[in-house]
């Protein structure tokens, strides 16, 4: 599949968890989208909890969803970081508003959460945030990926691939 002119944000943080970052944003590229990685500063190197850096192309308050097909929020502590910022929510919230993708794996269910678009969804996310998940609302499930609307979840590293076709797949209309 793909998605050629598609246009996708990917938000980042310090410790972000490095597959969950790269594996997407290498995908989506292969596939044809542009991808513009996404931080509370842009042009700032940000780690992984492993050391690997990735510079931030915008400022997440540069980003204008509307000239966007999707966001993807990788998991790790970042997420916890990220929903620290006010910008980096309301990109999640409007892009969920706007009807566009709305992908989040692993820990990265906190941005919904805190986001306010996961009541009565279906979702997953890594067990161990089973119960924020429900306490913001969701419908969680035990899954590799799950799809409910514009808003893709998937669990942990091991389930990317299924995460990075159903990411497509949105995207392609599908």
């Amino acid at each position: 599949m793909e998605i050629k002119g598609k246009r996708v944000f990917l938000l980042v943080e310090d410790r972000y968890q490095v597959l969950e970052l790269w594996y997407p944003l290498i995908r989506l590229r292969e596939a044809g989208a542009t991808v513009t990685v996404v931080g509370p500063e842009g042009g700032r190197v940000y780690k992984s909890g492993n050391g690997y850096e990735i510079t931030a192309d915008a400022s997440a308050a540069d980003i204008r969803v509307q000239e966007y097909d999707g966001v993807v929020v990788p998991g790790g502590y970042a997420p916890d970081l990220m929903r620290r910022n006010p910008a980096m929510i309301a990109l999640v919230r409007d892009a969920y508003n706007q009807g566009k993708v709305v992908a989040a794996i692993c820990h990265a269910g906190w941005m919904l959460a805190s986001a306010g678009i996961i009541r009565g969804r279906k979702v997953t996310s890594f067990y161990s945030m089973k119960d924020d998940m429900i306490n913001a609302g969701a419908i969680w499930l035990d899954e590799p990926v799950v799809r409910d609307g514009c808003i893709i979840t998937s669990r942990k590293p091991e389930d990317l691939p299924f995460f990075c076709v159903e990411i497509i797949g949105a995207l392609s209309g599908k």
